[in-house]
């Protein structure tokens, strides 16, 4: 029987390569399937990485698109351990309040962004939290 393994929680997917310089410089490169967040603070995020775009009670804006991108993108970071949650979380909630601001969000949702992500999104960046990898069809093991 052939199985596919495959991961849920993503609505959108990048169809060319991104990169923006942001605050967050860890001592060493990090690089993964997707994510590559250099020591000077450039964050490439390769065609085809997949993110679930904003979170919570909110509407999917242009003006909220990139800044869920990165955000997404650095929480899963530090999912997977390659970010430290304590050091860097309020870092990665600044970073997409302002620019979700940059993109033309008014500064009273980008506020209550940031404030909700403050609030609440603290177990998203927990490793223990990464979605679980499924096997389909029935009867695939590991």
């Amino acid at each position: 029987m052939q199985c596919i393994k495959y991961k849920a929680g993503y609505k959108y997917q990048l169809k060319s390569n991104y990169a923006v310089t942001i605050s967050i410089k860890p001592p060493t490169d990090i690089i993964t399937a997707y994510i590559t967040l250099n020591a000077q603070g450039m964050l490439t995020l390769k065609d085809g990485y997949a993110w679930d775009g904003p979170s919570g009670p909110t509407i999917d804006t242009l003006t909220f698109m990139r800044g869920s991108l990165i955000h997404d993108a650095l929480y899963q970071l530090m999912r997977e351990g390659k970010l430290n949650p304590t050091v860097h979380r309020e870092t990665a909630d600044s970073i997409l309040r302002d620019i979700c601001m940059e993109d033309g969000m008014w500064s009273f949702r980008a506020w209550y962004v940031y404030q909700a992500v403050r609030q609440f999104a603290r177990t998203a960046a927990d490793p223990a939290r990464d979605h679980p990898l499924t096997l389909a069809p029935k009867g695939c093991q590991a």
